[in-house]
């Protein structure tokens, strides 16, 4: 289920307060404000997306499209959990598997997403998916928290 349109709009105001617990497992840090963070995140580009079962948030994922000089359009998936008490239930196969028709639907080349490299279950989950490491992803931190 959406919870932008393709404007970065919150469409579904109702279910951002049920996703943040989902959300913050996967990012702890988090400011305190999710609400405005996630409207600041989309407005700049992001779209959000969840998995619900009756009044739960099962996972979510946070995406945007980027246009680059190496592979062209792609649709790139900056945040996707599963909450702890689903995994291994099919959420986040569900979530890629929307990722992907939408990503065929925006006419992308590639489907493509960052994982830290300290999470090895989820990496066994996006190789099972069909991802493979394309590359080294850098970085240079230019303020200290």
């Amino acid at each position: 289920m959406p919870l932008t349109d393709d404007h970065g709009a919150l469409i579904a105001p109702e279910w951002l307060s049920a996703a943040e617990p989902v959300h913050r497992q996967l990012r702890p840090m988090l400011p305190r404000d999710y609400a405005g963070r996630i409207a600041a995140v989309c407005a700049a580009g992001a779209r959000l997306v969840i998995v619900v079962d009756g009044e739960r948030v099962l996972g979510l994922a946070l995406w945007r499209l980027i246009e680059n000089t190496y592979e062209g359009r792609r649709l790139y998936v900056d945040d996707l959990v599963t909450d702890a008490a689903a995994r291994s239930q099919g959420v986040g196969r569900v979530l890629l598997a929307w990722l992907t028709e939408r990503a065929h639907a925006l006419d992308c080349d590639v489907l493509a997403l960052d994982s830290g490299v300290q999470r090895a279950g989820a990496h066994r989950f996006y190789f099972r998916e069909g991802m493979s490491i394309a590359s080294y992803s850098f970085k240079k931190n230019l303020k200290m928290a």
